[in-house]
């Protein structure tokens, strides 16, 4: 196999993950860091591939009949950055808070390595290779879509890999875990429909004769609390309703309310124990007070699972991989890939020890935590993702 420079890799890691820092994109529309990927791209051994909007991949073809796939994900969010560095965003009210910019930067980098090796080493490599740029992972699931496109089926993908840079573990780690990994997230939505009376008319009358939309919601919300509990008996749950809105005015009973949470769970049956417990607890409430409601569920992203047979491979080749006690109740759509074909997803620690959270690198920055506006970490530590990812292309 082909060696590094280590010192050009590190150069050109920067520079990638500086230059996509700079140009945040949203959701689907990416047009200026999908152009920055093909230009990086367009003079290297691959075939560029449009699958669905939003999405590039490039094939680095060795001969083989069967092709690994490399995921990077592309979209920033919708965050004011307070950085301060020379290299900030250039988009204002969008930022990179969540590393996708060093996602995709390893995976550029990768790139002009796999370049090198199809050049200069044809047949070293046992499969295939698809890098795969991704939009639309902070919002709406992209990975769906690409899975929809048929790219893996049309390219004969048989396994994935993935990473997250997480500012939880210390610097240059590398954790994960068989089996589930990361959490389903789905959003709930509630309406309740009561009916709105000035408050002296409800003197005299049976709860369930106000119609008091408020007090349905309140009634719902402490039976969820208790009834969220019981379940994570079973298997560790998180159900939490952070906006709830009612009523006009303090002296009339509240027409209508509103309440919007997240459910996070690790396994569809308890994703479906957790749709019927709620809308029974939903009903119970409304039909106290006289209320009727609406309730939305949403599929949301499914949990990453990773596949077990493909873990343990995958660990042979990476001694230093640490394996997670318990699954994190984080979401990610790179669950989409493993129900198509089996995949494995990593966790890269861009954390400094507690005694050193000081100087990042040349930034003057400490690590701070994802989504946040000045989200910054050491970018040395991509020479080791960079590592993992040569290591799994070359797993027979």
């Amino acid at each position: 196999m082909l060696e590094l420079d280590t010192d050009a890799a590190l150069a050109e890691l920067v520079r990638h993950r500086r230059e996509l820092h700079r140009i945040p994109e949203l959701d689907f529309c990416l047009p200026e860091t999908i152009a920055y990927i093909e230009r990086v791209l367009e003079p290297l051994s691959c075939t560029v591939i449009h699958p669905c909007d939003g999405c590039v991949c490039a094939l680095f073809d060795t001969g083989s009949a069967r092709t690994v796939a490399i995921r990077a994900d592309m979209d920033a969010l919708p965050i004011a950055e307070a950085t301060g560095v020379p290299f900030a965003s250039a988009h204002e009210g969008r930022m990179h808070a969540c590393g996708h910019d060093a996602h995709m930067a390893m995976v550029l980098t990768l790139a002009g390595w796999l370049d090198r090796v199809v050049r200069e080493r044809p047949g070293a490599l046992p499969r295939n290779v698809l890098l795969v740029f991704q939009p639309a992972e902070e919002t709406t699931g992209g990975a769906a879509r690409v899975c929809a496109s048929g790219v893996f089926e049309r390219n004969q993908v048989e396994r994935i890999f993935g990473f997250h840079v997480w500012p939880d573990l210390p610097w240059g780690s590398l954790a994960s875990r068989p089996g589930p990994l990361l959490a389903r997230a789905s959003e709930v939505h509630i309406s309740i429909h009561g009916q709105s009376t000035h408050i002296a008319k409800t003197f005299g009358l049976t709860v369930e004769e106000t119609h008091d939309a408020a007090l349905a919601a309140a009634r719902f919300l402490v039976t969820e609390r208790w009834l969220v509990r019981k379940l994570g008996q079973d298997e560790p749950i998180v159900a939490h309703f952070g906006l709830l809105q009612a009523g006009t005015v303090c002296n009339a009973v509240a027409g209508e309310a509103a309440l919007a949470g997240s459910v996070r769970v690790f396994s569809d049956a308890m994703f479906e124990r957790v749709k019927e417990e709620l809308a029974r607890t939903l009903d119970e409430a409304c039909s106290s007070c006289g209320c009727t409601y609406d309730i939305d569920i949403a599929e949301g992203y499914p949990p990453v699972t990773n596949d077990d047979a493909l873990f343990e491979r995958a660990a042979t080749v990476l001694p230093e991989l640490q394996r997670i006690d318990e699954p994190l109740l984080i979401a990610e759509d790179f669950a989409f890939y493993q129900r198509q074909i089996p995949g494995v997803f990593f966790l890269l620690g861009v954390g400094a020890p507690q005694d050193e959270r000081a100087a990042c690198g040349d930034l003057g920055h400490a690590t701070t935590a994802l989504h946040t506006d000045t989200f910054m970490f050491d970018e040395r530590v991509l020479l080791e993702g960079l590592s993992v990812y040569r290591r799994l292309v070359a797993l027979p």
